[in-house]
């Protein structure tokens, strides 16, 4: 299949210049098919007029997303993945379904738990939401072995572990200050959106003497400065700057109880950084204890462990996840195959047999 030039088009809620897990495994995969010789139009917010969201200035929404249509029939692809649950991804969603046309989603984010920890709706709402949104998927991509199982008791189906990758060369060891060698107090950092559903009071209140250092942005930062001033927020950090700021930390905290994965992580380590976190879905199949971090129900033992942990033993990790390898099994097991093809509805091989 890989010398067919197959037109695919990925509908998303999320694209650049929001800097977040779902934009940066988009963006990977985009250019990994591109590589391959396909035809990609992602079709993402800035094919519309949007709207920021009140108190998230970083996300604009789609509203007019009837033109859709026209974007779609004027690229006529072959095979169409729907990446998101919003606007743009219902709008892909009732336009395909309408017709019969096949098409592929995934999950990334536990959209139940954050919209209750935001406006307070039922967290049964939310899994009744995305049972009917994924129902007509061909398959749902699902980042770990863990959130499949989590998502299979909800009552999800046909779902296929999607894990993700690390740019290696860009997150290496050899990003960080030598000047801070020697330290006797270990600086610890966060990286990511700072949001309510990221649980970062739970690192800023961690009782151990050090540094703590939180790189990113979002709503909840003003209100967290002001609390927590000791701390050093850097905003929003990208490419070898971001490399450096965890190259330069002795641990890497991951207080998120509701992430379904955390690149962040796989970067962390990629820099020799070990992690610590709590033993929540997407945590537990990344982090092995004692061989890149430690996972605990009280952070501050995970923290202490996974001070003491080789930090070539996290960069050994780290050299085994390849973006290639990503985008490869969205190819093969989710693009490419006969029963999510629009030019032929009718192959008797599913996309759920073919995957087990």
């Amino acid at each position: 299949m890989a010398s067919v030039a197959l037109k695919i088009v990925i509908a998303t809620d999320a694209w650049k210049p929001q800097i977040n897990g779902v934009v940066t495994t988009l963006s990977h995969v985009e250019g990994y098919l591109r590589a391959q010789g396909c035809e990609v139009r992602v079709i993402h917010p800035g094919d519309f007029h949007t709207f920021a969201l009140p108190n998230y200035k970083e996300i604009c929404v789609a509203w007019n997303v009837w033109k859709f249509a026209e974007i779609f029939e004027s690229f006529k692809p072959d095979c169409v993945h729907i990446a998101t649950e919003g606007p743009i991804g219902l709008a892909a969603r009732r336009y395909l379904t309408k017709r019969g046309l096949p098409f592929t989603t995934s999950l990334h984010t536990k959209f139940p738990e954050y919209v209750n920890q935001r406006i307070g709706m039922p967290v049964s709402w939310g899994y009744a939401f995305l049972r009917w949104f994924h129902e007509p998927s061909k398959a749902t991509l699902v980042t770990t072995e863990s959130m499949r199982d989590e998502l299979t008791a909800r009552g999800l189906k046909d779902l296929v572990v999607w894990t993700r990758g690390v740019d290696t060369q860009l997150f290496c060891p050899e990003q960080g200050d030598k000047s801070r060698e020697g330290s006797s107090q270990p600086v610890m950092v966060y990286v990511g959106r700072v949001a309510i559903e990221k649980n970062i009071e739970a690192f800023l209140d961690l009782p151990i003497e050090g540094t703590k250092v939180i790189v990113g942005d979002g709503p909840a930062r003003a209100k967290l400065q002001a609390a927590y001033p000791q701390a050093h927020w850097v905003g929003y950090q990208t490419g070898a700057d971001l490399a450096r700021h965890y190259a330069n930390a002795d641990v890497f905290v991951f207080p998120s109880k509701t992430d379904t994965y955390g690149i962040v992580m796989l970067e962390a380590m990629a820099c020799g950084v070990p992690v610590a976190g709590y033993p929540a879905t997407g945590t537990v199949d990344v982090v092995q204890e004692g061989v890149n971090g430690a996972i605990d129900a009280d952070l501050t033992a995970a923290v202490r462990r996974a001070l003491s942990v080789s930090r070539d033993s996290c960069r050994a990790y780290a050299m085994t996840k390849s973006w290639d390898a990503v985008g490869e099994l969205f190819r093969r097991e989710l693009v490419a195959g006969p029963s999510s093809s629009i030019a032929d509805t009718s192959g008797a091989s599913s996309l759920t047999d073919r995957a087990a």
